[in-house]
């Protein structure tokens, strides 16, 4: 049996820093950092400083899969550096983008992923609209069903992958990214 491929993954975790202790943070982040890129499968890892005093430091890093992911997570050595550091953080959130997310991914542009059903809507025209088209192109061939279904596959995955998302994401920015309104 074939291993499935692997899909990379993203983490994003904002830390409110104890005040004062932004030095100490620091060290401690590249210390997490340093143990993480001995872990089999790490891609990466960045943290960016918060622009005013108070708000959350973002510690960004990256696995090549999920299972990767989680024995880095699952690690005691991880686990002791976490309880190290404990003093140094108010408090913690996290967030995964994995799979769809990343088509949804504007250059230049660091905010989360658009909410679930907003991605869900959009990819669901996209790829209905590129599989009525190719099938409808390529009916009249009269190719066996699985070796239409694998052409179709491939082509809208591709053209979704690198032509359609990307241009519907920039297109349609205002509206994903726009913050949830309150009632």
């Amino acid at each position: 049996m074939v291993a499935p491929p692997r899909e990379p993954v993203t983490v994003t975790i904002a830390r409110r820093v104890a005040p004062g202790r932004e030095v100490d943070f620091e060290d401690f982040s590249a210390r997490l950092t340093q143990a993480a890129a001995r872990h089999a499968g790490f891609l990466g890892a960045g943290m960016l400083r918060p622009g005013h005093v108070g708000e959350p430091w973002h510690v960004v890093f990256r696995f090549d899969s999920i299972d990767h992911l989680r024995a880095w997570e699952s690690s005691p050595e991880r686990a002791e550096l976490l309880t190290a550091g404990e003093e140094l953080v108010h408090s913690t959130d996290m967030h995964r983008v994995t799979g769809l997310e990343t088509w949804f991914a504007l250059p230049s542009r660091t905010a989360p992923a658009p909410p679930r059903w907003k991605m869900f809507a959009v990819s669901v025209v996209g790829i209905y609209l590129l599989q009525l088209v190719f099938n409808l192109a390529l009916q009249p061939l009269g190719l066996p069903v699985p070796l239409r279904v694998a052409l179709v596959a491939v082509a809208v995955t591709a053209l979704m992958t690198w032509l359609v998302m990307p241009w519907a994401a920039r297109l349609l920015q205002d509206w994903l990214y726009a913050p949830a309104r309150r009632t």
